[in-house]
């Protein structure tokens, strides 16, 4: 298997080190300070894939795909669906980045990979492109109750924003458990 020049292998690295510095868009729209950055969503997004048990996925390839995920926002930030961008442009944006990756890589069996496992989850066809959505949503209102718990803010929105949107029968479970935590916080926020 053809291996990655090193030092563009370096260069990648430096370039996904925007997703440890850029702080997710939506936190910072809603005055969040400290906010998450894109890495540790994706991290915790890869967590969350480990701890699911259902072999009617691939977990492995579910863990693969929640820390590529958002990989193009390296090069073209946390693009919201306020930021008055079209998904299409979003699309594109993001693909000339993951195509640059996959590049600059050297086309390697690796660098085709992460940008299969990007355009799978675009696609939303697999079931793991499902779930891994599922994760996507269920981590930002994770996110969202922590902050609501630590700033003392109501984040309503987001929580709208996934409610009733939930496939995965594990991911259900866990957002009614969420849904039951929040009341608790909430109580405490009136």
């Amino acid at each position: 298997m053809a291996q990655s020049n090193p030092a563009n292998v370096i260069k990648f690295l430096h370039v996904i080190e925007n997703l440890k510095r850029t702080k997710r868009t939506g936190w910072l729209d809603n005055g969040i300070k400290g906010a998450e950055s894109i890495s540790d969503h994706m991290h915790r997004m890869g967590i969350m894939a480990m701890l699911v048990n259902d072999p009617s996925i691939n977990r492995e390839r579910c863990i693969k795909m929640a820390i590529v995920h958002d990989l193009a926002e390296a090069v073209v930030g946390d693009i919201t669906p306020h930021a008055g961008v079209s998904k299409e442009e979003k699309f594109r944006l993001e693909k000339t980045a993951m195509d640059g990756f996959k590049e600059s890589l050297g086309n390697t069996d690796t660098a085709n990979e992460i940008v299969d496992l990007w355009h799978e989850y675009e696609d939303a066809k697999t079931p793991e492109a499902l779930f891994v959505k599922d994760l996507d949503k269920f981590e930002m209102i994770v996110q969202a109750l922590e902050y609501e718990k630590s700033d003392k803010k109501k984040l309503q929105g987001f929580f709208d924003s996934t409610k009733g949107k939930f496939q995965h029968p594990t991911v259900k479970a866990w957002a009614e458990a969420l849904y039951e935590e929040r009341e608790d916080v909430l109580k405490n926020l009136d």
